[in-house]
Order: C-alpha cells, then sequence, then structure tokens
C-alpha cells in the first residue's frame, strides 16, 4: 500500500517541478525591444462567422506601431457581417486586404485550408497567423520578429492569456494549461530540437519564418488534421527546426469560450492531444489526479495525504501565476474542475468510439 503511495506522491512531485520550472522560466515575449531591420510581416486571419470578434482584432490591428504590416483576411463563407466589417477596416487602413474563400477542396478542413490560402498571397518574410478571436498590444510584432530573431526561430506559438467571462468558463478554460504546464518543460520545447514528445503549440497565434513555410507547406503536410498546429510543430520538431512556445502576457489575450458546455465541447474534440492521441493515457491522468487522494487518505498514514494536498496546491499556484489566471479560484475551484476534465474525458471518449463506428 505504501509502494503506490510513494509512487503517487513522486508523480506528484515530478509535476509540481514541471509547473514550478513553466512559472519561474518566465516564458513571455520581451517587454523592451529594438527593431532596425522592419521587414514586412504578414498578419494572416482566417474567419469564419466572425463578426462579433473581427472588428476588435482590427482595431488592435490599426493601432500597431510596427511600420511595415500587411494585413490579409480569409473570408471563409461567412453568412453574418463578418466581410462587411473588414471591407469598413479596409477603406481606414489600406494595408489590410480581404480574401474570399473557394470552395474547399476534398481532404481539407475549413481553418487548414484558409491558413493555406492565406500565405499563398501573404508577401511578407514572416507569416504571423492570427485566430479572429484574439485581442492584441501595439508592440505585439516588434516584440515577436524580435523573439524569433534572437532564437533564430523557425515557428513561435503563444498561449494567448484566456479571458473567462463566466463561472463557467473558469471551470473548464483553467485545464487546458493545468494539463499542460504541469506535465510539459515549455523551455525544452526550444532547447531540444529533434523530440517530438517535447511539443506544444496554439493555433491562435503561430508566426513563421515564410522561407520555411514556403519550403514546407504546413498547412498543406496536416491539411486533414483537425490539431493541425500540434501537428505543425512536431513536423518541424522531427526535422529539428528552431521552435520555441511562450505563454501569453498582457500583449495577447483571447476569449476562447463563453460557456461551460462550449469549452467542454471544444476541450472533448483536443484533449487526446495532450497525451500523445493516446485514450489509455488520459483516462489514467484523469483517474490518477482524481483518486489519488482518496487513496492516500484511506490506505496511507495521514502524512502522506497531507503532502499530496500540498503539493497539489502548490501546482496550482504556480500554474495559475504563469497564466495569468486567479490563484484564489483555481484553488477555490479545484474540485468542480476536476469534475468537468473527467466530464470533457467522458464526453471525448463517446466521440471517439462514435466516429470508430462510423
Amino acid at each position: 500500500m505504501y509502494t503506490i503511495g510513494w509512487i503517487l506522491i513522486v508523480v506528484g512531485l515530478i509535476r509540481l517541478t514541471v509547473s514550478f520550472v513553466n512559472w519561474v522560466s518566465r516564458l513571455y515575449l520581451p517587454e523592451d525591444v529594438e527593431i532596425h531591420d522592419c521587414s514586412l510581416v504578414s498578419i494572416l486571419i482566417p474567419a469564419r462567422n466572425e463578426e462579433n470578434n473581427i472588428g476588435k482584432l482590427l482595431e488592435d490591428i490599426s493601432t500597431l506601431t510596427y511600420r511595415s504590416l500587411e494585413v490579409i483576411v480569409y473570408n471563409d463563407s461567412s453568412s453574418d457581417r463578418t466581410k462587411e466589417i473588414v471591407e469598413r477596416y479596409i477603406e481606414r487602413c489600406p494595408f489590410i486586404k480581404i480574401i474570399n474563400g473557394t470552395t474547399l477542396p476534398k481532404g481539407w478542413l475549413g481553418k487548414n485550408f484558409a491558413c493555406h490560402q492565406l500565405a499563398q498571397a501573404a508577401k511578407g518574410k514572416t507569416l504571423l497567423f492570427l485566430d479572429a478571436d484574439v485581442r492584441i498590444g501595439k508592440g505585439i510584432v516588434e516584440k515577436t520578429v524580435s523573439y524569433m530573431r534572437s532564437y533564430h526561430l523557425k515557428l513561435l506559438s503563444v498561449f494567448p492569456t484566456q479571458h473567462m467571462p463566466s463561472l463557467g468558463t473558469y471551470l473548464a478554460v483553467p485545464l487546458m494549461n493545468w494539463i499542460l504546464l504541469s506535465l510539459l518543460p515549455l523551455p525544452l520545447i526550444r532547447m531540444v530540437p529533434g523530440q517530438k514528445a517535447l511539443a506544444a503549440a496554439n493555433g491562435q497565434f503561430m508566426c513563421f519564418d515564410a522561407e520555411t513555410y514556403f519550403l514546407l507547406q504546413p498547412h498543406r503536410m496536416v491539411k486533414g488534421n483537425q490539431v493541425e498546429d500540434i501537428a505543425i510543430i512536431m513536423e518541424y520538431k522531427q526535422r529539428k527546426l528552431n521552435v520555441a512556445t511562450l505563454l501569453g502576457g498582457e500583449d495577447i489575450s483571447c476569449t476562447m469560450y463563453s460557456s461551460l458546455q462550449e469549452a467542454i465541447n471544444g476541450f472533448s474534440k483536443n484533449v487526446f492531444r495532450f497525451f500523445g492521441d493516446s485514450t489509455c493515457l488520459t483516462v489514467l491522468y484523469g483517474m490518477l489526479t482524481t483518486m489519488a487522494p482518496f487513496y492516500l487518505w484511506i490506505f496511507c498514514p495521514p502524512v502522506f495525504f497531507i503532502m499530496y494536498i500540498i503539493i497539489i496546491l502548490l501546482i496550482r499556484l504556480f500554474v495559475s501565476l504563469a497564466s495569468h489566471q486567479s490563484v484564489i479560484k483555481n484553488i477555490l475551484l479545484m474540485i468542480p474542475q476536476q469534475l468537468v476534465f473527467l466530464g470533457i474525458i467522458i464526453q471525448a471518449l463517446v466521440k471517439h468510439k462514435q466516429r470508430n463506428i462510423i
């Protein structure tokens, strides 16, 4: 019994160490930068029925301080006012352009095809793909370009700081970083090339060196993949290209979901990707993180239980600080968040079974 207890404590300590490393590493874009060579940067935005978001992002873009920009929006057959809003900004900002979507070719997913089409129309030396629901600060381009040049990166991805407008979203959205930042030391993504297991990316913010992008055509390579961001960075890692993944600060944020059900539906589509596409590892992690404190309470001395509770509280602390989330909320909501995590896994398993039957 005690052997299993010690195993649970050691696993917890490993997760705690990873979360501490991710916090203390401060993996954010640099604050103070100077760019002397302002080569053209193409900001590329796939948009489908984004009337509630696209205007806010284009307003942010209109205030950017970087001097050499082109902005291209791919209107993917929107049935709302997306095109009208973009055209209104084109009148104000001549560097903004719009591409109207074409018929989706066989074998492609919509976003992957939109990104591929955007890249073909781009002229910049740097290609920055942004989702329409992202918000950015005035100096984001300078900071991104500076960071890529400092480390000679071919791909840089950033996990935006997540805004959570309701209690429901706070029950689900923090789970993404709780998993990622307690299992994967983000510094190793850049420091250990060639290792696909050390890879994570967020398609809301993906910045590419254009020369390498056009050589590899990454969105074509993963054209049918629902989780194209992770698939692309794994391809880059396998080819030993310099890549990095950072956390969002004040310069890059997003409201990913507006309700609990929306968040559960979204995360259930890709939760297995956090565990190498393994349903077994995903279920094991869900059961381990749920049942461990009960096991330690029932079968081990009280000191084991106390140690484990301290460990999981510290993990929540470091992950929350690194993610710019409320420490108090994430600790108080720890139990309901765990239940939501189990619900996400169950829904993902149901979807996986239905796909296999079909």
